[in-house]
């Protein structure tokens, strides 16, 4: 369970860490121009840049506590933000009509609910 969890948190890493990064150093406008980016033509560029950032911690938060061991218990409490991040994500993807990112929203909701119970729960570290 433990390796599971690891993996699972890895994964949701790397999305935050690709998603963080295009949203905190790539413009807005080209951003907008992406598939699955149109949404950012509507939001302004420091909330676009606030999610991008915020996705940075997101990223650090799912594995650098654990594997460093200083507070452990950041990494479900950060799988606990990312999923309301996601529920957003879902919403905001949901009114664009844009279903097959709101499933992969869903997808990724879904890995950290695990990693949230998984960490709260009897695999704690």
């Amino acid at each position: 369970m433990n390796l599971a969890l690891w993996i699972a948190a890895g994964l949701l890493a790397a999305v935050a860490l690709t998603g963080g990064i295009s949203k905190t150093f790539v413009p807005r406008e080209k951003l907008a121009a992406a598939h699955g980016g149109g949404w950012t033509g509507d939001a302004g560029t420091g909330f676009v840049k606030t999610l991008g950032v915020l996705e940075l911690l997101a990223a650090a938060g799912l594995v650098l506590p654990a594997a460093v061991d200083v507070a452990p218990v950041l990494v479900p409490v950060t799988a606990a933000a990312w999923i309301l991040l996601m529920v957003g994500a879902m919403i905001t993807h949901g009114r664009r009509g844009e279903r097959a990112f709101v499933a992969l929203n869903l997808v990724y909701l879904v890995l950290a609910l695990v990693v949230a119970l998984g960490r709260f729960g009897p695999a704690s570290f």
